[in-house]
């Protein structure tokens, strides 16, 4: 059983299994040519709300020496992102934006009622999540969120001049016996999508 939060925007219902911190531990495992690069590491998650109609995200990992069996935060950082989830809808006047300007009238889709009638065809609710990551690299995913399990495709990477080569991505989240569990496939060095990275959290707050 999920329990909303008081004050929760109704278009985070769907997503609401997602809110808290989550920590654990994970592994990459990615093929350059002949070379297998396997490496354990540790990761914090963040997902959390400010009363606008999305997510705030954030994840930092860290590196984990061979036979550490905590997964407590190490002393040499990996890697870190941070983003923003919503369900995929057209802004409308109600929205705040662009750039600063206030919304003009209620906020669109104020009941969890309302919420329904963004449901697709699939019995779920299109998202879309813009990732961004301090090595260079902004993705634009679009996917679905259908109970407690979400999919995602890159839609769109941008990448600044002196980022490496990273061309698309394919990411699955899902809820498992308390657990948030996920895998990330990625296309990059000139390679096609194959398997990345994978990890279980557990809920820490």
């Amino acid at each position: 059983m999920i329990n909303l939060p008081i004050g929760l925007p109704a278009e985070l219902v769907p997503l609401s299994w997602l809110l808290g911190v989550w920590e654990g531990r994970g592994v990459v495992e990615y093929t350059i040519g002949e070379e297998q690069v396997r490496q354990e590491f540790g990761q914090r998650v963040s997902f959390s709300h400010d009363g606008m109609p999305y997510l705030n995200y954030s994840s930092h990992t860290w590196l984990l020496e061979s036979g550490d069996e905590t997964g407590s935060l190490g002393s040499e950082p990996l890697v870190a992102e941070a983003g923003y989830w919503r369900l995929a809808r057209g802004q409308a006047a109600g929205d705040p934006g662009p750039g600063m300007l206030p919304a003009v009238g209620p906020r669109p889709f104020p009941t969890a009622e309302s919420v329904e009638a963004l449901r697709n065809e699939s019995e779920g609710f299109d998202i879309q999540v813009s990732l961004v990551h301090p090595t260079g690299v902004n993705e634009l995913y679009l996917g679905q969120v259908r109970s407690a399990r979400i999919d995602l495709a890159t839609d769109a990477v941008m990448r600044t001049a002196g980022a490496k080569e990273y061309a698309a991505a394919t990411r699955l989240y899902g809820l498992v016996e308390g657990d948030l569990l996920w895998a990330w496939d990625i296309a990059a060095l000139g390679q096609e999508l194959r398997n990345h990275a994978s990890g279980r959290l557990s809920r820490v707050d």
